[in-house]
């Protein structure tokens, strides 16, 4: 089976975007540590590796179709940000960017009848439902706790509850 050249380059270009989205989730871990948020930072380092992850899928994808995946080079995100919710508020907008690129791709895929590529990229589709209400309930939930002089820590304490959470989803759904 082989892949147009025009929905080949359209996939490398998400592979650009998939790999811009982890390094600035990881910027943005970083950030997070320095400002003593641990468990903001150890939970944008997990969205970095999931991104890192959906690039390396279609890496995989385009060897299977008999394209060829480019390794992106990747401009180097911001490194400073105002306020943690300035930083959730920039991952949920990203997000949505990269919805709006997957939504691109399927319209491709059925306008060039590539059943495969279609079939490939529901999986995204269903990621990305996930991402954004991820995100939303982030948002949702710095948004209840506020911006007092606590705000921080509770923040922090939410995303490491999310963490833990993930961390056994992760656990029981290995021995499955």
């Amino acid at each position: 089976m082989m892949i147009s050249k025009k929905m080949e380059e359209a996939l490398n270009q998400q592979i650009a975007f998939e790999g811009y989205a982890s390094f600035l989730y990881l910027s943005m871990a970083t950030w997070c540590d320095h400002k003593g948020l641990q468990g903001c930072a150890k939970f944008l380092q997990r969205q970095s590796d999931e991104e890192r992850m959906h690039m390396l899928k279609i890496f995989e994808y385009l060897s299977d179709v008999d394209g060829f995946a480019l390794t992106p080079g990747i401009k180097e995100p911001p490194r400073k940000f105002k306020t943690v919710q300035e930083v959730f508020k920039s991952v949920y907008e990203h997000e949505q960017k990269v919805t709006q690129s997957i939504n691109k791709l399927v319209t491709l895929a059925k306008n060039e009848e590539d059943h495969a590529t279609q079939s490939f990229l529901q999986w995204y589709i269903n990621e990305q439902r996930e991402e954004e209400a991820l995100m939303r309930t982030v948002l949702d939930r710095i948004g209840l706790i506020g911006d007092g002089p606590q705000s921080l820590y509770f923040i922090d304490k939410e995303l490491d509850a999310l963490n833990q959470a993930a961390a056994a989803e992760a656990a029981g759904g290995a021995g499955a």
